[in-house]
């Protein structure tokens, strides 16, 4: 089946899981896809021409469902827009073989738990995405419904995050003076290997796991949600902060993965 559209999305942090099913809870969602792994990996060119033209090449394993999918360059302002084109595909695999055999390689592997929610009789979708960098609700709809969405979750408009996973995790690896890698889950990394992917080490994953931060993007819930966070982790940015940062550094070969 194929996907195409223009896809309109934001991030939220949230303290973790069992607060974020809370939230959805009290908003109105309900579980539409349950909870399935997620393996993503991007590919680009040796010159890195994809991400510089701030476009997207990936394939993801999710569950028993493969897609490839191609997302054009971002538009970011209160939400971030971009096309999308998706197809699943039987075999990620071999995809992955095609894709190389065209001289593109990959560049960055990153994994999720994600699950699905939604609204009686809505059209927008929220996902729970439980990454190596915190635990985020992902908004996708229209505008309108994406702002209306996030106030019911408790969240005003300074809280949106339009910045990749890859971003984040680059930004949790610079604050804690790590080199870049791929953004994996310490758990299952021993099993998941691909060719050419920058797998981390095991002294790596040793050290995300015994210095694995709180989220590194903040929230800030109505009184009657708000939650505090116990350990150390980045210093608070605004979304508009997160633009500014976007604009200034030139982002490595990952940072448009999703």
């Amino acid at each position: 089946m194929t996907h195409a559209a223009r896809e309109t999305e934001i991030k939220l942090a949230v303290p973790d899981v069992k607060t974020a099913r809370g939230l959805l809870r009290a908003a109105g969602f309900r579980v539409s896809k349950r909870r399935v792994f997620e393996s993503n990996m991007v590919f680009d060119t040796p010159e890195l021409s994809l991400r510089r033209a701030a476009t997207l090449l990936r394939v993801r394993q999710a569950g028993g469902v493969a897609t490839v999918t191609y997302k054009g360059p971002p538009v970011i302002a209160r939400h971030k827009s971009r096309e999308e084109l998706e197809l699943e595909i039987s075999d990620a695999r071999a995809m992955a073989a095609i894709i190389e055999r065209l001289g593109l390689g990959p560049v960055f592997r990153y994994e999720k738990y994600r699950t699905e929610y939604r609204q009686p009789r809505r059209s927008g979708i929220a996902t729970l995405d439980e990454t190596p960098v915190g635990v985020y609700l992902e908004l996708e709809g229209t505008p309108q419904w994406i702002d209306r969405a996030a106030r019911k979750l408790g969240f005003a408009e300074d809280d949106y995050i339009t910045a990749s996973y890859a971003r984040l995790w680059l930004d949790w690896c610079e604050w804690h003076g790590l080199g870049p890698s791929d953004m994996v889950l310490a758990i299952r990394s021993a099993t998941l290997t691909g060719p050419g992917s920058l797998i981390a080490t095991a002294a790596f994953e040793r050290e995300l796991s015994l210095h694995r931060p709180t989220p590194p993007r903040p929230w800030r819930l109505r009184p009657h949600t708000r939650s505090t966070l116990s350990g150390s982790g980045p210093p608070a940015a605004s979304n508009s902060v997160l633009r500014a940062e976007q604009n200034d550094r030139r982002p490595p070969a990952c940072a448009s993965a999703r």
